[in-house]
């Protein structure tokens, strides 16, 4: 299925010999390079270059199945004036850390009050009391996805099923069930595949078993109090039925997004917690994010991939 987009560039990378070669769009985590009909097109290597860093958008043709771009469109001034009307950012974003995944300490990584202490953990402390209320949260999450029969109790169902594209989508609609239905507290973990030429990499096991590539993805963090013997901590864990089969400690999730097997440049450069009205990147530093408060896009994204698939 093919569908026109308007994106901001957050970046044009190039290959080991210099060759322009891949395309990074805020509103999209794939990595996108030029189909058949536009290889070697420098005039629609120009139109992109044009926008790049800046907020105007571009309008590109892009296949679902694959990462090409097929065409390339300029927007009209109402298309463009549209857009811009509704790119809110968030106010004060917290800082992106950069991470390598082979110096962390598991076991302690994730502890909240050990390790992770970003300030918009100050802004809500509602935690969640127990992993088995976070493994409900989970549940109930993971139920409202479209591959399953329904009904749904929510609308629109979230496409799980779907792993190329629209994190940021159901990262927000599952924060909207868990501030508005469970009332627990919920932040938002972006990562980030933004040096040099790294991509972020995973292996749809659930969905037939391809690899996937993006340059950044986001799900909604919680903080689950957990109680081992004598001790009581608070974790940070993830919640993302796109990749796992219940919530799991944010080291384990990040790890997943490095599988080398799926591409030898897989690796996590940076990582980034946000609140949770943060929706997507504005930036290929990762230190600006766009909102959505209303659910609009949201919602038409949800209804956009409800039936596409993964694997082929």
């Amino acid at each position: 299925m093919a569908s026109d987009n308007l994106f901001t560039v957050a970046a044009v990378r190039k290959s080991s010999d210099g060759t322009i070669k891949e395309f990074l769009f805020n509103e999209s985590p794939r990595i996108f390079e030029l189909g058949r009909t536009l290889k070697g097109d420098e005039s629609a290597i120009a139109k992109i270059n044009a926008v790049l860093g800046k907020n105007r958008p571009i309008k590109v043709a892009i296949d679902s199945k694959s990462n090409l771009i097929n065409k390339i469109i300029a927007p009209s001034d109402i298309e463009v004036k549209e857009f811009l009307s509704k790119t809110l950012r968030l106010e004060n974003p917290e800082k992106p850390k950069a991470i390598d995944l082979s110096k962390i300490d598991h076991s302690t990584f994730n502890i909240v009050d050990h390790y992770l202490k970003p300030p918009v953990f100050k802004l809500c402390t509602k935690v969640v009391p127990n992993y088995l209320k976070a493994k409900e949260i989970f549940d109930y999450c993971a139920q409202q996805s479209c591959n399953l029969p329904g009904p749904y109790a929510v609308n629109p169902c979230i496409p799980f099923q779907y792993v190329r594209d629209g994190c940021y989508a159901r990262a927000h609609k599952m924060r909207w069930i868990i501030t508005t239905k469970y009332h627990y507290c919920c932040e938002k973990v972006f990562s980030f595949a933004n040096s040099g030429n790294d991509t972020l990499a995973v292996k749809a096991s659930m969905w037939g078993g391809c690899c996937v590539t993006w340059w950044y993805h986001v799900a909604p963090l919680i903080r689950v109090v957990v109680k081992l013997g004598k001790f009581t901590f608070t974790q940070a864990m993830v919640i993302d039925p796109s990749m796992f089969d219940k919530p799991v400690p944010l080291s384990t999730w990040l790890s997943a997004q490095a599988n080398t097997t799926c591409a030898p440049n897989a690796k996590v450069s940076m990582y980034s917690i946000q609140p949770g009205s943060a929706y997507w990147p504005a930036n290929y530093a990762g230190t600006q994010y766009g909102t959505d408060n209303n659910y609009v896009s949201t919602d038409a994204t949800l209804i956009a991939y409800q039936n596409l698939q993964t694997c082929p």
